[in-house]
């Protein structure tokens, strides 16, 4: 494990000199596809998809994994999946440190992580050399491995999830798994309005509030993400009012899934972790509450993708920069509440 030193370094290079957090732009951005003459053919058994339980990212690469049959008997406790999957799954260790995101070994074990099912390696920076022995950027999940041709096809969740969507389709055996269309042509503007304002001022706000080195930044980057949490309140408030479960109707859509993976990880994590304590949703927020609770109870295939021990342990014992001690909390309990309640 690197010392907590050149942790603290690499966190902290999140932050330019103002102080404010700037995510880097994902760099292998090819797509899949099931037209016949694609470089990237929409094919069973030709792709592996690894991911980080922690990662609300990578999380939502593996809700449409897992909702979608691409990968089947999804194991919540070990990650394993059926041989016959469409599509593999490889999943990291929780913790990150100043070389990215590894996988678990007999010295460094790791309850739900799996090893490298393709190379044997040890990191995921091993996967970004072998696609591009020059590559200088972060090493992030999702990644999608194309394992006939050796190299990454795409490490940006918000395309990844578009193509699995639709481009397997055809390999799908479950009927109800086939049909599920999370982005439906007749709401496709509004759900790329709503993409945009979640992703700036919510999903990656919490970031840019926990990532901050400058109080008058935090303080402006914490002030608007509640501010926006009120705005999506509002929206659900008025959803219910017209008996409607989601953010745009009775079906769940892309926009729920994105925002899902931060709002199921704000009480237990970015609360205390990245300030983000304004309010709570469980407390503050009760329609957001309502929904979350909604999507992570009752949509099959949602629950067995959150794991509360990675997100928990990975952004604690991670951000040394942040929690120079690496003490996770215990609370809050439970990290979700009944549906009931």
């Amino acid at each position: 494990m690197s010392s907590p030193k050149k942790v603290a370094i690499e966190i902290l290079k999140f932050a330019g000199k103002d102080g404010a957090y700037k995510r880097k732009v994902s760099q292998f951005r090819n797509v899949i596809s099931s037209k016949p003459d694609s470089k990237y053919l929409a094919e069973a058994g030709r792709y592996t998809v690894y991911i980080s339980l922690a990662c609300p990212w990578a999380c939502r690469v593996l809700m449409y994994l897992n909702t979608k049959k691409l990968i089947k008997n999804f194991n919540p406790v070990t990650s394993t999946v059926d041989k016959d999957s469409i599509i593999d799954l490889a999943v990291v260790h929780w913790h990150m440190d100043d070389k990215g995101w590894r996988f678990p070994s007999a010295e460094d074990p790791c309850d739900a992580a799996t090893a490298d099912p393709n190379y044997g390696y040890r990191r995921i920076r091993e996967l970004y050399f072998k696609s591009e022995p020059e590559y200088d950027g972060r090493f992030t999940v999702p990644v999608v491995w194309d394992k006939k041709s050796q190299t990454i096809v795409n490490n940006e969740s918000s395309e990844i999830i578009r193509f699995l969507n639709t481009e397997f389709n055809h390999l799908i055996e479950d009927p109800v798994a086939k049909a599920l269309d999370y982005y439906p042509e007749p709401l496709q503007p509004a759900i790329d309005e709503l993409n945009e304002l979640t992703y700036e001022n919510i999903n990656n706000a919490v970031y840019k509030s926990g990532f901050a080195t400058a109080q008058e930044v935090y303080e402006k980057e914490v002030i608007n993400l509640f501010k926006h949490l009120d705005i999506v309140e509002s929206k659900l408030k008025s959803q219910n009012e017209k008996n409607e479960k989601y953010l745009l109707g009775n079906n769940l859509t892309e926009s729920d899934i994105r925002l899902f993976t931060t709002i199921i990880r704000f009480d237990p994590c970015y609360v205390q972790h990245f300030k983000c304590n304004l309010g709570t949703i469980r407390h503050d927020y009760p329609y957001l509450h309502n929904w979350v609770r909604e999507i992570y109870w009752n949509v099959p295939g949602v629950k067995e993708t959150v794991n509360f021990d990675h997100i928990k342990f990975h952004y604690t014992k991670s951000h040394i920069a942040i929690n120079p001690h690496g003490i996770t909390p215990l609370g809050p309990i439970p990290h979700i509440l009944p549906l009931e309640n």
